[in-house]
C-alpha cells in the first residue's frame, strides 16, 4: 500500500484539480532592465553613426546628449512652468471627460431613447479625430486655453463613454432582477448593480481615454498653445534644438505612463473584490 493510497479520495481530487503555479517575474526590475536596454541600444546606434539604406541613426541626438539637455532644462523655471500648464490642462479636460463620459455611457447602456438620440450623434462625431476640431474650438470658444481643454475633454470622452456603454450592456440581467424582487427601484439598481458591475469597463475607458487625451493635448499645444510641453517641443524643433525635442517627447511619454499607471492602480484598488488570476 502506497502513501497515495492512504489519502482520502477528495484530497486526491483537489490536488489533481489545483492548477500548477507559474513562476511570476518581478515587475519593476524587468521594466527597468527593458528601459535600460533600449537606452543602451539608442546610445550605441547614434554614437556609432549607424546609417542604413532604409533608416538612419546618425542624424539623431545620442541618449547622453538628451540626458545632458534634460539636466539643463530641469534647472530652469521654463520647464516646470510648461509641465504645470500641461498638467492643469490635462487634469481639467480629463475630469470633464470622465464625468460626462461615465454618465453618457450609463445612459446609452440603459436607455433605448438615449441610444437612438444622443447615441446617434456620438457615433457620427466619434470617427472625427479630435485634433481636427481645433479650428472649430478656436471659433466656438473665447480663448485658445479653453479650446485646448475642450479638445482634451472631447478626445477622452468617446473611449470612456463607449467602454462604459459596453460594460453596462454586458451586465447579467439576473442581478437587476434580484434587486427588483427585493423591492428595489431604479436608483437601487443603478447604485447596487449598474455602477459596481460596470467598474472594470469604467477604468478600462479611463485608461484608454487619458492616453488619447495626452495625444490631443500635445497636438493642440503645438498648434495654438503659448505654454506647455507640446508647445515647447514644437518650438525646439523650429529652432533645430533636437536634444530638447527628445526631452519634450520623453517628458510626454513619462507623464502619459504615470497617469495611466495611477488610473490602473486606482482601478485595481476599487475592483479588488473581482477574481483575478496569477500574473
Amino acid at each position: 500500500m502506497t502513501a497515495l493510497d492512504s489519502l482520502p479520495a477528495a484530497a486526491l481530487r483537489r490536488q489533481a484539480a489545483a492548477p500548477a503555479r507559474r513562476a511570476v517575474l518581478p515587475a519593476w526590475p524587468v521594466r527597468i532592465a527593458v528601459v535600460a536596454a533600449a537606452i543602451g541600444v539608442w546610445q550605441l546606434l547614434t554614437t556609432q553613426h549607424v546609417a542604413l539604406s532604409w533608416i538612419r541613426f546618425d542624424t539623431l541626438p545620442s541618449a547622453s546628449a538628451v540626458a545632458e539637455r534634460f539636466a539643463q532644462s530641469v534647472r530652469t523655471g521654463e520647464y516646470w512652468l510648461d509641465l504645470a500648464q500641461s498638467l492643469i490642462r490635462i487634469g481639467t479636460g480629463f475630469a470633464l471627460a470622465a464625468a460626462l463620459g461615465i454618465a453618457a455611457g450609463v445612459a446609452l447602456g440603459r436607455s433605448r431613447a438615449a441610444e437612438l438620440t444622443f447615441g446617434t450623434l456620438i457615433e457620427l462625431v466619434r470617427p472625427i479625430p479630435a485634433i481636427a476640431l481645433v479650428p472649430v474650438m478656436i471659433l466656438l470658444l473665447p480663448s485658445s486655453e479653453a479650446g485646448m481643454v475642450a479638445i482634451t475633454a472631447t478626445a477622452a470622452f468617446f473611449p470612456i463613454a463607449v467602454s462604459v456603454r459596453h460594460a453596462v450592456r454586458a451586465l447579467p440581467t439576473v442581478w437587476e432582477d434580484s434587486v427588483r424582487t427585493q423591492g428595489g427601484g431604479d436608483f437601487a439598481v443603478l447604485w447596487r448593480v449598474v455602477l459596481p458591475g460596470s467598474l472594470p469597463g469604467v477604468f478600462s475607458g479611463l485608461s484608454v481615454g487619458v492616453g488619447v487625451a495626452w495625444i490631443c493635448l500635445v497636438s493642440a499645444e503645438m498648434i495654438s498653445g503659448r505654454l506647455g510641453v507640446g508647445y515647447r517641443t514644437w518650438q525646439s524643433y523650429t529652432l533645430v534644438d533636437y536634444p530638447a525635442v527628445f526631452v519634450g517627447m520623453l517628458t510626454i511619454g513619462v507623464l502619459g505612463f504615470l497617469t495611466s499607471a495611477v488610473i490602473e492602480l486606482a482601478g485595481r484598488r476599487v475592483t479588488r473584490w473581482l477574481p483575478r488570476g496569477d500574473r
